[in-house]
């Protein structure tokens, strides 16, 4: 049987993990405490005598710059990174920035688990008054990505994540692996899930 060598992980604490807020595509650095788990991993990762070829990330920061923090304590800072939007956070639409014991006062503890665990269940979509929905959109990242603005998510379940992630699977990521290279993907909580649920059938 053919062995592959991928390392999946998801980045550090951000600010609004601590704040157990919808962060989803909002550009959140990593916290103090973020910063230190990303190190702690990649002295892990150097301890067990890992050596990247290639390294995917998200487009958002806190995807990215847990990769370099790893690469950094490796001392593999040299190893090529390539990003793309379709690794990155679940779109939780009109959630976003929202704090999770709240959303479960005003909609119920068993709507935000369906949004938050259910496979297609979609919450509802960002519209243009939502206090992030500018930032987002208008953020050029998003205007040298493979679909135009209009086709970006509104709102995603993690079965539209896995949809989303899995032409850049195939296409970019799978081959980098079936040439032998050892990859490393720095990606988030649901797009780390919905990866690992297709390569683990």
């Amino acid at each position: 049987m053919a062995k592959y060598r991928l390392v999946l992980l998801r980045h550090g604490e951000g600010a609004w993990n601590k704040e157990n807020r919808f962060c989803s595509w909002v550009d959140q650095k990593l916290s103090s405490d973020g910063i230190r788990e990303a190190q702690n991993c990649g002295r892990h990762l150097k301890a067990l005598g890992f050596e990247f070829d290639l390294v995917f990330t998200s487009v958002l920061r806190r995807s990215i710059q847990t990769a370099w923090l790893i690469l950094e304590e490796m001392g593999q800072e040299w190893v090529p990174i390539q990003s793309s939007w379709r690794l990155n956070e679940r779109h939780y639409g009109a959630l976003i920035g929202l704090n999770r014991a709240e959303m479960a006062l005003n909609h119920g503890e068993e709507q935000v688990k369906i949004w938050r665990r259910s496979y297609d269940v979609t919450p509802p979509p960002i519209t243009e008054s939502h206090p992030y929905y500018e930032e987002i959109y208008n953020d050029r990242r998003y205007k040298c990505s493979d679909v135009s603005q209009d086709n970006l998510p509104k709102a995603e379940s993690l079965k539209d994540v896995l949809d989303r992630l899995l032409p850049y699977w195939n296409e970019k990521i799978v081959p980098e692996l079936k040439s032998g290279k050892m990859i490393l993907i720095s990606a988030h909580g649901n797009s780390s899930r919905a990866l690992l649920k297709h390569v683990e059938g």
